[in-house]
């Protein structure tokens, strides 16, 4: 299967809502490599890479997130991938 990355801009009520936290986990889950931290303007920022099925269903999930949030967009920019980490990791 291809693998693909993507970089994510979550808006909505996404911050203190163990966002980080959750995606970290649902990444692992998932086998994703990447990151996450939180953005400004209180987004939260991603980048995915993994086999392109996995991707997507992180991608789905971002849309929900954990249930307190509240996600009113994703931004997604698909890019080359690189396979340039070795895990997935919360930034801050």
């Amino acid at each position: 299967m291809k693998k693909v990355r993507v970089h994510v801009l979550i808006k909505g009520r996404v911050q203190g809502v163990f966002f980080r936290a959750e995606t970290h986990q649902m990444a692992f889950r998932l086998g994703m490599k990447g990151w996450v931290r939180n953005a400004w303007g209180g987004n939260v920022e991603a980048v995915f890479e993994a086999e392109e099925e996995a991707v997507k269903r992180m991608i789905a999930w971002c849309h929900k997130g954990p249930p307190a949030a509240f996600v009113e967009r994703v931004e997604e920019e698909w890019e080359k991938y690189r396979g340039e980490f070795d895990t997935f990791s919360v930034r801050y």
